[in-house]
């Protein structure tokens, strides 16, 4: 009621279309980025591919994180598309590279296990393709923003940021209760060690107490002169 007041009429079903605009190109580019975020099982010994089309000049991400298994580690190789590796690590618990495509074609990025003998893997990675595109484009526009396209473009990234928040703390709950677990295994196999030794040690000490107490016939010989 202020505002329109303040306004006018007019000034007011402008500011509420605005606005509708603003929400409108805020659902319609939060997918104008190309972004991939798997989480998928490696086995032990084994290797795992993935391939992107990227254009020359585009600048692109590579996120990931080892969720379960072994020692939380895992090798990455990053290629552009004459095979030169951009990114190599080894035994990585997690990482994050950046870098911007020298070339158009297929880029190929690997994880793998092969360093494990019998320990599969839990593997999260996101690839992101290009930067965010602006919410309301500068091109064909003469008038600065509004207040609600303002208020659209800190709400936006706002959420950007809430979204990467809680992929970290959903990867960091998948990984603590990963390792509960296991903790949870070994302390269940320790105490059944425990009861079957603490039983073969009460057994034993029983038959050792009986055997103190129980009668023993001993037999004299007397040898004549």
């Amino acid at each position: 009621m202020l505002l329109r007041g303040l306004l006018g009429p007019g000034a007011a079903a402008w500011s509420a279309i605005s606005g509708l605009r603003g929400l409108v190109l805020l659902l319609c580019l939060a997918g104008a980025v190309r972004a991939s975020e798997i989480t998928f099982e490696l086995p032990d010994n084994a290797k795992q591919c993935f391939y992107e089309e990227i254009a020359q000049g585009t600048k692109c991400t590579l996120e990931f994180q080892v969720i379960t298994g072994g020692h939380y580690d895992v090798d990455c190789r990053l290629e552009d598309p004459d095979g030169i590796v951009l990114y190599k690590e080894m035994k990585k618990q997690y990482d994050s590279f950046t870098f911007t495509a020298s070339r158009n074609g297929t880029y190929k990025f690997c994880f793998s296990n092969e360093f494990s003998t019998f320990t599969h893997k839990t593997v999260y990675f996101d690839f992101q393709v290009g930067e965010d595109p602006p919410l309301f484009p500068s091109e064909n526009r003469v008038t600065a923003l509004t207040q609600m396209e303002s208020a659209c473009v800190s709400i936006h990234e706002a959420l950007k940021s809430v979204i990467d928040y809680q992929t970290h703390f959903r990867l960091r709950e998948a990984q603590g209760r990963s390792r509960a677990e296991d903790l949870n295994t070994r302390v269940a196999y320790w105490s059944i060690g425990e009861a079957i030794i603490l039983l073969v040690v009460s057994i034993g000490q029983v038959f050792l107490l009986k055997s103190f107490f129980s009668d023993k016939r001993t037999t004299t010989t007397r040898v004549g002169s």
